[in-house]
């Protein structure tokens, strides 16, 4: 059937039909259609345009067997063991989130896992397997072993975390020792003296968090007390848990608390809300994460702002630099306090 039949009983363009109709060769369609930048500008729109105007598209799982390529990137949620996190948590939702539109953008579909379903072989069950073209780890967890093999592998890989820690692989995330100082100089500013640091200083990134902490009271002349470092998961229940311990055994001892997550400070907010503590006048808190629940939380909650949607565009731009065979560093996303009801503010 000639192109003219074709186009009259409404059959099906093939790529070489659309090629006679843009009078171009069909490597220049494939090229067009797929927005390459070697093609000019002009004629990427023109085909484009005209492919759209007829109902036309790639027969993508076709391209993809000739290219090699899946066009596909494995988001991996690197929970630790032992904890109740899981994808529902909201800071978790809002950075694949963020993922999703930059890989979209960049022609990429994004494939969700967790580090409890994915096999041991990230590697193997990912890459080789050309289940994806690369990886995006989201988490350091308390322990980086199982990204140091993938990136012993050579394959494709970045991973959310704390970019300060040392490293072979790309690492892209906020300043979190900066953030952690930030959060309890703006208690001390605001009167409190007798701070709580509730999370786990053990995950990686919660540690740099921690020595934030420490930086802020050490550049205050205030001890560090033991007493005031409380281990929890870093859930709001695991949260509310261990605040409801600690006024039932101890009182309320301290004024202030610097809490290693949005979800874990809304747990500890509940938790005092529930013995009629008041907040901030008995006690400040400030977050991490700046996620939707911190703004219309009541009262509100003073956190620091992690730059999701800028990461989430930095991540994808330099795992596709390592699909061209380059290499990629480390980047560092800046971070602010957003001061809301949950402290009180210097005057």
């Amino acid at each position: 059937m000639n192109l003219g039949n074709r186009l009259k009983s409404n059959k099906k363009l093939t790529l070489n039909d659309l090629a006679s109709l843009a009078g171009v060769s069909t490597s220049t369609v494939s090229r067009a259609l797929s927005d390459n930048p070697l093609i000019k500008k002009e004629t990427r729109v023109r085909i484009q345009a005209l492919a759209a105007s007829h109902n036309f598209s790639i027969n993508t799982a076709a391209s993809r067997l000739r290219t090699q390529k899946t066009k596909v990137v494995a988001v991996i949620l690197n929970l630790i063991d032992h904890t109740e996190q899981s994808i529902s948590d909201p800071f978790l939702l809002k950075i694949v989130g963020d993922l999703n539109q930059a890989l979209n953008s960049k022609g990429y579909d994004l494939l969700l896992s967790n580090s409890f379903m994915a096999t041991d072989n990230w590697a193997n069950y990912f890459i080789n397997s050309q289940r994806a073209d690369g990886l995006i780890v989201v988490g350091q967890g308390k322990s980086d072993e199982k990204v140091q093999e993938v990136a012993e592998s050579n394959v494709p890989l970045v991973v959310w975390g704390d970019p300060k820690t040392k490293s072979h692989y790309p690492i892209v995330g906020s300043n979190n020792r900066l953030g952690g100082s930030i959060a309890t100089e703006h208690l001390i500013t605001g009167g409190c003296k007798n701070i709580l640091f509730l999370g786990d200083p053990e995950h990686m990134e919660m540690t740099s968090r921690y020595h934030g902490y420490q930086d802020a009271l050490e550049a205050h002349a205030i001890s560090l007390d033991t007493a005031f470092t409380v281990a929890c998961d870093i859930t709001s229940s695991a949260a509310y848990d261990k605040i409801s311990e600690l006024i039932l055994s101890k009182g309320l001892f301290f004024d202030g608390i610097v809490a290693c997550s949005d979800m874990v400070a809304l747990g500890a907010m509940r938790a005092l809300k529930e013995r009629y503590i008041g907040i901030p006048s008995d006690v400040g808190i400030v977050g991490f994460d700046d996620i939707l629940m911190a703004e219309l939380s009541y009262p509100s909650l003073t956190t620091i702002k992690q730059n999701t949607q800028r990461a989430a565009q930095v991540m994808v731009n330099k795992l596709i630099t390592q699909f061209d065979g380059k290499t990629s560093d480390s980047s560092l996303i800046d971070i602010e306090l957003v001061a809301r009801q949950s402290t009180k503010h210097r005057l």
